[in-house]
């Protein structure tokens, strides 16, 4: 199992993320503001760009850095700045991976490509569990996600094939 990488890669990372930022700074002719950077997520994403309310904050992979690290200095880092900075510049006017976006990520002399494929086989994954559902044709496996919010009253879901509701099997 690879193992995530360490303080001064971190620093590396946090040093690349204010260059795109000095970047834009200079490309758009004014200041942004500096956001936390938190190397917490797992599974196959190398980077978030993530919002809740009026926080805002990056997200990197560090097993996915410690694999990939050149790859993800030079692709996710100005990738998930460029989600950042378009954000605040645009708002919610802004597709996440639209022109705008495009455009600043070429400005930046990162490509604008959205997934990478590479293999992931020894990076750790959180396994979500399935839980049994039937709809009037056939039965279906659900998400933890899906099923909680089904059990919360949050979410109703339909069978693409027959349009019929999916009913918790339990």
């Amino acid at each position: 199992m690879i193992e995530p990488i360490g303080d001064e890669q971190k620093r590396s990372v946090l040093e690349r993320n204010e260059l795109y930022i000095c970047e834009a700074e200079r490309l758009f002719g004014r200041q942004f503001d500096r956001l936390p950077v938190l190397f917490d997520l797992r599974g196959s994403t190398a980077g978030m760009y993530k919002v809740l309310g009026k926080r805002r904050w990056i997200r990197y992979n560090p097993w996915i850095f410690a694999k990939y690290y050149e790859v993800n200095l030079a692709d996710t880092v100005p990738h998930e700045v460029a989600h950042f900075i378009i954000d605040d510049v645009y708002g919610k006017h802004a597709k996440a991976h639209g022109p705008e976006w495009k455009a600043l990520m070429s400005r930046f002399g990162a490509d604008p490509g959205v997934t990478f494929n590479l293999d992931l086989s020894d990076i750790p994954r959180r396994q979500q569990r399935t839980h049994a559902y039937n709809c009037q044709c056939r039965s279906h496996e659900v998400s933890s996600t899906r099923h909680n919010r089904v059990m919360r009253g949050r979410g109703i879901y339909h069978c693409r094939v027959c349009d019929g509701e999916l009913v918790y099997a339990g």
